[in-house]
Parts: C-alpha cells; sequence; structure tokens
C-alpha cells in the first residue's frame, strides 16, 4: 500500500500552471515543511520539506486557498520519476501526488497573512468562548479542579 498523510507549512505560495486544451486541468506544485517529531541532536528543530503536487480541483483549491505559511494536511501517494536535465545528467525526483488536503489550523491562529480567507461552519457567527493562539479554548480559573486529567 502506498499511503502517506503529512502535516506541515508551505514554504511558499504554490506554483500554479494549466493544461492545455479543452479540458484544462490545473497542476500545483508547493513544497510543505514538515517538522520532525524526534532528532538526534536534542536541541536543534528540524524539519523535512517534502515537494508536493496537487491536480484538478485539488491544484485549484491549493491555487485559491493555500499561501506560504500556511498549515495543512495532506493524505496523497508517493510517486518517484526520472529525467534527463539540459545538461545529461539524470535527475531522480520523488513527490506526494495530493489525494485530500484539508487545513490543520484556523484562520485566526496563523498570524501571517497566509492562510483560509473563508468562514465555514458557524454560519458567519463567530464561535464563543474565543480560542487561545494555539486554536484551544481557554479554560476559566477555578474549573480546574473538575478536570479529571490534572
Amino acid at each position: 500500500m502506498n499511503k502517506v498523510i503529512l502535516m506541515g507549512r508551505l514554504t511558499r505560495d504554490p506554483e500554479v500552471r494549466y493544461t492545455q486544451g479543452d479540458n484544462q486541468m490545473a497542476i500545483a506544485r508547493y513544497t510543505l515543511a514538515v517538522d520532525r517529531r524526534f532528532n538526534r541532536n536534542g536541541d536543534e528543530n528540524t524539519a523535512d520539506f517534502i515537494s508536493c503536487v496537487a491536480f484538478g480541483k485539488s491544484g485549484e483549491f491549493a491555487e485559491r486557498y493555500l499561501r506560504k505559511g500556511t498549515k495543512i494536511a495532506v493524505t496523497g501517494r508517493i510517486q518517484t520519476g526520472s529525467y534527463t536535465n539540459k545538461d545529461g545528467v539524470k535527475v531522480y525526483t520523488t513527490d506526494v501526488v495530493v489525494e485530500d488536503q484539508e487545513f490543520a489550523e484556523s484562520k485566526n491562529s496563523n498570524n501571517n497573512g497566509g492562510g483560509f480567507e473563508g468562514n465555514y461552519g458557524n454560519n458567519g457567527q463567530s464561535a464563543a468562548p474565543m480560542a487561545a493562539g494555539d486554536g484551544f479554548m481557554n479554560i476559566p480559573d477555578g474549573i480546574d479542579e473538575e478536570l479529571p486529567f490534572n
């Protein structure tokens, strides 16, 4: 089985091109910076930079909504390939072909200006109580004694 699940942030805005002909199709390419859960040095944060490609409606979605810094979750499959560059050197490629992509944080928690610009799910109403900057709801003072996981 060839199945990949990734969560990370876009390193730049997606690069989108359209195929030629009557049935044009969007092809979006972007790179995800995916943090490593564990690292050998213990103190340095490291990330892997994963090339992703989204076709059709997924490519159009990427073009419309995804921006540098947006945190997304992607599912797809790994695809390898190769080509010979203009210098005659064979180049090997590895991409994740996106099957599904979704936002992994709210618009408000991404303060760098990128990310989701719509408001779905609350019928335009603001949610209460307000979420903290990390996307979790604040717990009022004095209620922590009732929580089962102190």
